[in-house]
C-alpha cells in the first residue's frame, strides 16, 4: 500500500489504525516534504517511510513505486490511499474483491457511487469530476464516474502504464492509460467523509485551477494529440 502524505500527522494515525488486519502486507508512507511530524508518526505506527522532497501527489506516488520496485519480492497488487482520512480504509476488502476474483486489473473507488458525508466533496470537485469523466467517455469510450484516489491495481499492469505525472494528473493519467492498454477497469462504491484538516487542492482557488487545468490537459493530450487507434471500450461497473 502506498500512502502519499503532506503534513498529515493528525490524520495519518486514524488511517493506519483503520486498515483491516491481514489485508495489507506492507505500508509505504511517502512523506512529500512535510514540515510536521508525519514521518515520525508513520514510523511509530509500523509503516515504512519514503522521503520525496519534490512536492506533488504524482511525485509521491512515483517515489512509492520506485521503492516497491527495489523490493526483493514484487507485490501482486498496489493500493493507493490518501492520508487525510477522507476515505474509509476498512472498505479495502470491497476494493480488492474484483482483483482477487480475477475480474479486473484496476479498481477505482468511486465516491460518487458510494455514500458521502454532506460537503465531503466540494462543489468544484464534483463539477470537475463530471466534466473529466464526461470527456473521457467522449474521447476514450469509457464510463467512469470518479477520479477517486482510493484505488488498487495489479503490479504488472501498473508497470505497463509507465506513469509519469508528478502532480495533479496522476489519477486521470492512470485511468486513460489503462483503457488505452486494454486493461480491465471497474469501479466499486466507496464511502467518503470530510477530511481531517484543510484540502491542499480543492480547498484553495489556486489548487482547484491548477488541478483542473492539468486534468483537462492530459485528457486532450491523450485524446487528441497522441491518439492512435481507437481504444477498446470498458464500462465501469
Amino acid at each position: 500500500m502506498v500512502i502519499p502524505a503532506l503534513n498529515e500527522q493528525r490524520s495519518l494515525p486514524l488511517v493506519l489504525r483503520e486498515l483491516p488486519p491481514n489485508w495489507v502486507d506492507e505500508v509505504l508512507v511517502v512523506d512529500n516534504g512535510s514540515t510536521d511530524a508525519t514521518a515520525q508518526v508513520a514510523r511509530d505506527l509500523g509503516a515504512e517511510v519514503i522521503l520525496e522532497p519534490q512536492r506533488g501527489y504524482g511525485a509521491a506516488c512515483l517515489a512509492g513505486l520506485e521503492a516497491l520496485s527495489r523490493k526483493a519480492v514484487a507485490p501482486e497488487i498496489v493500493v493507493f490511499l490518501d492520508a487525510d482520512f477522507s476515505d474509509f480504509p476498512n472498505e479495502l476488502p470491497s476494493l480488492l474483491a474484483p482483483l482477487l476474483l480475477g475480474q479486473a486489473d484496476l479498481v477505482i473507488g468511486s465516491r460518487t457511487l458510494g455514500c458521502r458525508d454532506p460537503g465531503a466533496l466540494l462543489p468544484q470537485a464534483l463539477w470537475g469530476n463530471r466534466l473529466a469523466c464526461g470527456l473521457m467517455r467522449i474521447f476514450f469510450g469509457v464510463r467512469h464516474t470518479d477520479l477517486g484516489p482510493f484505488r488498487a491495481i495489479r503490479w504488472e499492469a501498473l508497470r505497463s502504464l509507465s506513469m509519469r505525472d508528478t502532480n495533479f494528473g496522476w489519477t486521470v493519467e492512470m485511468q486513460i492509460k489503462a483503457v488505452r492498454r486494454g486493461l480491465k477497469v471497474t469501479e466499486v462504491p466507496v464511502s467518503y467523509r470530510r477530511r481531517v484538516g484543510h484540502s491542499k487542492i480543492t480547498g484553495t482557488v489556486r489548487g482547484t485551477l491548477l488541478a483542473g487545468t492539468k486534468i483537462l490537459y492530459l485528457i486532450a493530450k491523450y485524446g487528441l494529440w497522441e491518439s492512435s487507434s481507437p481504444a477498446p471500450e470498458h464500462a465501469a461497473t
